[in-house]
């Protein structure tokens, strides 16, 4: 999506997983990315076809990106957790990220960046909204 946005296209495709859909919808929410719809490797679908096991292959969740003053609203997205060293966070680390201090090695959030995270329960959540939760979890990627 970040290279996406940096070429100015204003409709890109992504690989069609439940994560990749919760991280879609939570940058929506979030005002980075206008729309999410799924369709296949030729383009969105114009009514609502099922994923099967014959057609699954070729599915793909297709992003209507953001652009403010032709300048993409997404500017920088980078990944926390990586496959070899995952980052769990509890509560209280939550809180001094979001606060403007360090935990660990993990950078403060800065003034309009949000920090996506996986919890337990397998739902993807802003930091912010985990803290008022009380929830912890896996965190996922820094946006801009």
């Amino acid at each position: 999506m970040q290279n996406a946005s940096r070429a100015g296209l204003s409709l890109t495709a992504i690989m069609s997983s439940k994560l990749h859909l919760g991280i879609a919808l939570a940058l929506q929410d979030h005002g980075f990315i206008s729309s999410v719809t799924r369709g296949d490797t030729a383009g969105p679908d114009a009514e609502e076809t099922p994923t099967t096991q014959e057609n699954i292959a070729t599915r793909r969740l297709w992003i209507s990106l953001k652009y403010h003053d032709n300048e993409p609203v997404l500017s920088k997205m980078k990944l926390v957790s990586k496959p070899k060293k995952r980052i769990h966070m509890g509560v209280q680390g939550l809180q001094q990220l979001v606060a403007g201090k360090q935990h660990g090695f993990v950078q403060p959030l800065e003034a309009g960046e949000v920090m996506l995270l996986s919890t337990d329960r397998g739902v993807i959540m802003e930091a912010r909204q985990a803290v008022e939760r009380r929830i912890g979890g896996q965190l996922l990627c820094r946006v801009r």
